[in-house]
């Protein structure tokens, strides 16, 4: 699960619309011949005296919108959905998976923004709307409460036991943000989180069967090349902050080199897991996270999300590859 700390590059133009100042507001004795301030709000110049409030509702919006980590939230709900429809679940049962999905990561986004918003305030990171006054923690906080709640019921809808396995990802998700982050386990809750989207969705399914445990160990994989690859651009100013999780502790070096390891390994899972051999689908997809999983590390140098974006160009391929397989339970 998306419990990251990517930081979304928007967010500044959200600041700037949260402290506008009207344009062009009408003075007093504008309108008709002696109007006063009154006389011109009749006169219809009330809503130019009422853009500061809406300047700054839209900014407080827009920044809680941004508050989410929308990137992650949105790629993670996405998957949900994927695994979803792959897995053979309908229309309606589909949606209620992506609801709790979605759900779950608008509130670990939020808790995430809503508890570092000092400490981004200190580092003064750009794009973080709880930290630079663009909308205020504690509505930050008041959000992620809210999408926690209405993930539970959303959560249990889909099945007790998928219910359970979703909800104990998103919790997962939450301590990653309250404190394991700081420390060696930060990778449990991205493998604990990743493996549990498959096995939530699996359960889901009519009957609830477990699934194929070539899915879950891939998703968990992957997770764990998340947690390395998100971490990696900011390791230095991770570390300046106090934060000290396992890529941290393994600095940007000894990251770099691990992350190729569990991107080739989740595709090699899903390769060589089914009965059967290896299809021109595995081995295109071999080869693709191949290339992807070397060159993004490698030229992280130039494109700090470089090995970001290889990670995430794997997970596509790996996607692609469980789909044409199934991705639904034994």
């Amino acid at each position: 699960m998306d419990a990251t700390d990517s930081v979304s590059p928007a967010g500044t133009g959200a600041a700037e619309a949260a402290g506008a100042q009207p344009i062009g507001a009408v003075p007093a004795g504008a309108g008709p011949t002696g109007a006063g301030p009154a006389d011109a709000w009749h006169a219809g110049a009330g809503p130019a005296d009422a853009d500061p409030a809406g300047a700054g509702r839209r900014g407080r919006v827009v920044g809680l919108a941004l508050a989410c980590h929308p990137g992650p939230a949105l790629a993670v709900t996405a998957l949900g959905c994927a695994l979803a429809l792959g897995s053979g679940l309908d229309g309606p049962r589909s949606a209620l998976v992506t609801a709790a999905v979605l759900t779950g990561q608008l509130s670990v986004g939020w808790c995430n923004d809503a508890y570092d918003a000092r400490r981004d305030a200190d580092a003064g990171r750009r794009g973080k709307p709880a930290a630079d006054g663009t909308v205020e923690a504690r509505a930050v906080w008041a959000a992620a409460a809210v999408a926690f709640v209405l993930c539970v019921p959303l959560s249990l809808a889909c099945g007790a036991l998928a219910g359970a396995v979703h909800l104990a990802a998103v919790t997962a998700a939450w301590l990653y943000n309250l404190r394991l982050k700081a420390t060696a386990l930060s990778w449990l809750p991205y493998v604990a989180g990743f493996g549990a989207l498959p096995t939530a969705v699996a359960l889901s399914l009519p009957g609830g069967p477990w699934p194929r445990w070539w899915t879950v160990t891939a998703g968990a994989l992957l997770g764990f090349a998340a947690h390395l690859a998100d971490t990696l651009p900011d390791i230095a100013a991770d570390r300046a902050a106090g934060i000290r999780g396992l890529p941290h502790r393994l600095g940007v070096r000894g990251t770099r080199l691990l992350l190729p390891a569990p991107l080739l390994c989740a595709t090699a899972v899903l390769a060589f897991g089914p009965p059967g051999p290896v299809d021109a689908g595995g081995a295109a997809a071999l080869v693709l996270a191949g290339a992807a999983a070397l060159a993004g590390p490698a030229l992280g140098r130039r494109w700090r999300k470089a090995a970001l974006a290889g990670a995430v160009a794997v997970a596509a391929a790996d996607l692609a590859l469980l789909l044409a397989r199934g991705a639904s339970g034994a």
